[in-house]
Formats: C-alpha cells, sequence, structure tokens
C-alpha cells in the first residue's frame, strides 16, 4: 500500500512538473513533502543517507561552479568569448550551433557536463544576443551535447563517476570503450539539430560588417582579475581530472575553487551570489528527496530486480535490456539516483558471469543508457535542468515540453546508434 502511495505521489509531481501547472520548484517541493507526510521520508533518509537523501556532491558541485561563473562574468570574458565565436563563424547560425555543440562536448569530457553549461550558457545568450537569434535552440542543443560528450569519460557525467566506484574502472576504461561512439554520436545529433531546428537557423542573415567590426579586446572590463580567475578554472579543471588520485571530490574542488575566486576577487557577496541558480538548486533537492522514497521503498530495486533475474547470465540480452530500461527510465528520474539504484544490481550481474565475454559490456550499457536517456525529457540530465534555469532567468522561457519535444528524438536515435555499437563490439566477435 505505501508503495503505491508514494508511487502515485510522485507521478503527480511529475505531471505537474511536465504540465507546468505550477513552477517546477514547487511541485518538486510539494511532492517531497508528500513523501515526507506519507511517512516514508525522515530527516535521515532525506539528508544524511548516501542511498536515498539529496546528493549533496552534485549540490555543492553546482554551487561552486554558479559562483566560479558569477566572479568570471565580472571580467566581461562571456562577451570576449562570443564576439569571437561570431565573427569566426561570420554570424552564420548553425555554424555557431555546431560550434558551440564541439565545444561543449569536448569541455564535459575534460570535467563534467553540468560544470560545462554552467560555463557555456552565458557565452550563447551573448552569441545570440549579437546576432539576432532565438536562444532556446542553441541551449537545447547544448546541453544535449553535454551529455553525450560527458558519456566518454569517468570524470564527464556523474552517473560514470557512481559507475567507476563501483566497478573498478578507469579513467582510460571509459575513454577506450566509450570515447570512439560518442564522436560517432556527436555527429549525428549535430545533423540532428540541423534539420529538428532548420526554421530557427535559417532567414536574415547578420550585418556581417556590422559584426566583424566589433573589437573582442574592448569587451574584457578586468585583466586583472580574468588573470587570477583563470589560474583558478585552470586548478579547477586539473583537480576535476585528476580527482581520483588526488581522492577528493569535485564538489569539494568547485567549493576550493570559488573560494580561492571569492578570496581574491574581493567583490562583495551581492556580486557573485546573484549569479547562483537557487530554484535549481531547490528544485534538484525536491527531486532528490522524491526518488529516495522509490528507493527507500523498494519501487526500483524491485522492478531492477526482477529484470536482472530474469536475463540470467544472457549478456548480450541483458546489455539491450539495460540499455534501453535506463535511457527510457533516465528520462523519467535524474540519471544520478537512478544509477546510484542500478548500479549494485549490474554489479551482481557482473561478478556472476566471473569474466565471461561479454559480462562487462553490462557496465558499459548502463552508462550509455543511462547518460543518453538523460536527452529525453527537460528533468532526464542535471544538465538540462541547469540549461532550463539560465534561459528562465534571462526571460528565456524553454517549457519542459519544448524540451522533450528536441530531446526524445535525439535520446531515441543515440540510444539505437549506441545499442548497435555495443553488439558489435562485444557480442559480434
Amino acid at each position: 500500500m505505501t508503495q503505491a502511495l508514494v508511487v502515485a505521489a510522485f507521478a503527480t509531481a511529475y505531471v505537474l512538473i511536465a504540465t507546468e501547472r505550477i513552477h517546477r520548484v514547487a511541485a518538486a517541493l510539494s511532492g517531497a513533502a508528500a513523501m515526507v507526510l506519507l511517512g516514508v521520508v525522515d530527516a535521515h533518509v532525506a539528508f544524511f543517507s548516501e542511498r536515498t537523501g539529496v546528493d549533496w556532491n552534485v549540490i555543492f558541485l553546482l554551487l561552486g561552479m554558479m559562483v566560479i561563473v558569477g566572479v568570471l562574468r565580472r571580467t566581461g570574458v562571456f562577451e570576449y568569448l562570443a564576439i569571437i565565436t561570431a565573427k569566426r563563424a561570420r554570424g552564420r547560425p548553425f555554424v555557431i550551433m555546431a560550434s558551440l555543440m564541439v565545444l561543449t562536448a569536448v569541455a564535459s569530457a575534460l570535467l563534467d557536463n553540468v560544470t560545462t553549461v554552467l560555463l557555456v550558457a552565458p557565452v550563447t545568450l551573448l552569441v545570440c544576443e549579437q546576432i539576432g537569434a532565438p536562444p532556446a535552440p542553441y541551449l537545447i542543443a547544448e546541453a544535449m551535447a553535454a551529455n553525450i560528450g560527458g558519456t566518454a569519460t569517468l570524470v564527464g557525467d556523474p552517473p560514470n563517476i557512481i559507475i567507476g566506484s563501483r566497478s573498478g574502472l578507469t579513467f582510460n576504461d571509459f575513454v577506450l570503450n566509450l570515447a570512439p561512439i560518442v564522436v560517432v554520436l556527436l555527429a549525428i545529433t549535430i545533423g540532428l539539430c540541423r534539420w529538428m531546428f532548420r526554421h530557427h537557423l535559417a532567414g536574415d542573415r547578420t550585418d556581417i560588417d556590422a559584426l566583424m567590426a566589433l573589437d573582442e579586446r574592448e569587451a574584457i572590463t578586468d585583466p586583472r582579475l580574468l588573470a587570477k580567475s583563470l589560474v583558478v578554472l585552470v586548478a579547477v579543471m586539473a583537480a576535476f581530472v585528476s580527482h581520483s588520485v588526488l581522492d577528493v571530490e569535485p564538489s569539494m574542488v568547485a567549493l576550493l575553487g570559488a573560494g580561492a575566486l571569492v578570496a581574491i576577487s574581493r567583490l562583495e557577496p551581492s556580486e557573485y551570489l546573484g549569479e547562483v541558480e537557487w530554484p535549481t538548486l531547490v528544485f534538484f533537492m525536491g527531486l532528490f528527496v522524491m526518488v529516495g522514497a522509490l528507493v527507500e521503498t523498494g519501487v526500483i530495486a524491485s522492478l531492477a530486480k526482477i529484470a536482472t533475474d530474469a536475463l540470467g547470465q544472457r549478456y548480450f540480452l541483458a546489455s539491450s535490456v539495460i540499455i534501453v530500461a535506463s535511457g527510457a527510465l533516465s528520462g523519467i528520474v535524474d540519471n544520478i539516483p537512478y544509477v546510484a539504484t542500478m548500479a549494485p544490481l549490474v554489479q551482481d550481474l557482473v561478478h556472476a558471469g566471473h569474466g565471461a565475454p561479454g559480462a562487462e559490456a553490462a557496465w558499459w550499457s548502463l552508462a550509455l543508457g543511462a547518460d543518453l536517456g538523460g536527452n529525453a525529457t527537460a528533468v532526464g540530465a542535471s544538465a538540462n535542468v541547469v540549461v532550463l534555469g539560465i534561459a528562465a532567468r534571462n526571460d528565456h522561457h524553454i517549457s519542459f515540453w519544448t524540451f522533450t519535444k528536441y530531446g526524445l528524438v535525439v535520446a531515441t536515435v543515440t540510444i539505437a546508434v549506441a545499442w548497435a555499437y555495443v553488439g558489435l563490439r562485444y557480442f559480434a566477435a
């Protein structure tokens, strides 16, 4: 009975988020409150449990990077990058979109997808303003590119960090097994965006002469602060890449970087805290509590256990089910708590194989399904939620369904290609 009530409360909150009957933050908090009133969630479950509680690593990673972005914005570097990007593309919308997508995907592989969209989205808004284009298609394309690019490495997407911790797979293992297909998927996604957003990429050309006459160097308003900020940002990036060696969580890296930058910038708190997307952070907290209730009552674990028991040691079938189911479920619940729930079950499946050919493919199927499936809806991945928050903050509303109607196409195509890749690489020989 309790499970049914929890599922009903979650479904109601999700419908409210999807239909935007009320603000998504209010819907998420209402859903979290319902879980408390049902007696499923208490303070320990919500705030302190690693299995069911709010993932503070994600929250503080976002907070730290938002503060860093807030300081960087004061230097004029985003305006500088916007002018450079527009000039090199000579104002051609599709070239600009493709360039920003490639930049986002590469940066997401080296950092993580959330950090990347926090850095690239402000540039995108300024580029769109410069060329007179609506920013929504560009921001949606970047969010999807971030999720795809982040799939390539251990640190690129938070679910990959969870998988690496459970499986013992290294940074190099992720690169060797996932980077090749990510390059293909990115190329396919750029092509899909060219088709899906064709009406937004056509029309009047920007005044090229006026664009090319702009001097990007004049955009830099505080060179000294920019130099200091870049030193801190490079150090943060290096720590992200080597966090497993340093044994420091990415969230701690972000907070340390934010603290160092605040200390040397001498800015007032209102200047850098004003850039923090507080509604986005609160939305995540509510979402984590709701999904934690599903985990606490065994709803997700029961479904996953039934599936893995039925599959046995038929590893191609198992990998196929995992990649498809992960893609579908990651579009409904955020892929971070989903992977945290599935990882122990996949671990049992792989260990049962005792090194059998194809057993390890289950890990790559989980990573591909969860990361790529996150593109399906506006709440499927952290990067999507952050992009929508940034857009709303700048008066460019992107609805749940606007994102989802494009994301579903990309998620479906990329997961199908990824499934074929897993089959050919690990089972065709």
